[in-house]
């Protein structure tokens, strides 16, 4: 017995005895906290900081879909098989992401924050969470639109290296194309070859993207950054890594530079929100003082 199985068995047994005795039954959580806790140590993934809500679910689908009688025997199956947990990993972290995913966002930015980063020799941008990399391409054909691209060097990161390799390779089955909505200048169709039902990104857009592994739960501070796209990224987290994530964004932004969250996000409630003004309330835009 090693010492993860030794581990869980404590736990279950402190917990039984907690119901045992006082009538309060963990059971559910519990079960997810032990899955997690074995995640984390088999596999290096830290995920008790994320909302266990957004978890719990991720997890109930894939058990019912694969039919596992309970989340014990699903987590044996994830323990003894890399191939099960890289694919369950995808749901775990996987962002949706489509190409300009609201519109008025990138409006916003043609019109509002590109003006202001036209004023650097050189450009420095992160996007954070950048699952599949659809909005990295959206920024990229942004950014050749507005003559900034080749002054730019875009860092894409995610923690999945499944989700780093199709964003890389750029190949895309595109349903709804906003590009126009989006204050597109060119037609879409000059950024990418279409072969039969998917196309692919143009290779010129790939010149000034880096794609790299970084957990925000983590690991460090992420360069000197003019621009930071961390869009629907916090909505997963519990408040406590909101506020880690928030504070590597500050650490990593230059004087001046731009934060933009999700819709439903907000730096707020953070310990760095003074450092930031709100200057797009709307589209949830910030400037650090």
């Amino acid at each position: 017995m090693d010492d993860l199985d030794t581990q869980n068995i404590e736990l279950q047994l402190l917990l039984q005895a907690i119901h045992l005795k006082y009538g309060y039954d963990f059971k559910n959580y519990a079960k997810a906290s032990i899955l997690l806790q074995a995640i984390h140590l088999k596999y290096g993934y830290d995920f008790k900081n994320y909302a266990k809500a957004s978890i719990k679910r991720r997890v109930l689908q894939r058990l019912e879909r694969d039919n596992f009688k309970n989340i014990s025997e699903m987590q044996h199956r994830i323990l003894y098989d890399t191939d099960f947990f890289e694919n369950l990993l995808l749901e775990l972290s996987l962002n949706v992401a489509e190409m300009f995913r609201d519109p008025q966002i990138y409006l916003r930015l043609r019109h509002k924050i590109i003006p202001e980063l036209k004023k650097f020799a050189h450009l420095k941008i992160w996007h954070v969470g950048c699952s599949t990399g659809e909005e990295v391409y959206s920024m990229a054909i942004l950014l050749k639109e507005e003559g900034l691209y080749e002054r730019s060097q875009i860092y894409a990161t995610d923690m999945n290296k499944q989700l780093l390799k199709q964003a890389k390779d750029g190949i895309y089955n595109i349903k709804k194309l906003r590009h126009q909505k989006a204050g597109g200048l060119e037609s879409f169709s000059d950024y990418y070859s279409a072969h039969y039902n998917h196309v692919v990104m143009n290779k010129s857009l790939k010149e000034h993207i880096l794609f790299s592994d970084h957990n925000l739960a983590t690991d460090g501070v992420f360069g000197e950054m003019n621009l930071i796209m961390a869009r629907n990224v916090l909505i997963y987290f519990n408040r406590e890594l909101q506020n880690r994530a928030l504070g590597l964004f500050s650490d990593s932004l230059s004087p001046g530079g731009f934060l933009c969250l999700g819709l439903k996000e907000s730096i707020v409630f953070a310990d760095c929100a003074k450092h930031f003004e709100e200057i797009h309330k709307d589209e949830k835009i910030y400037r650090k003082s």
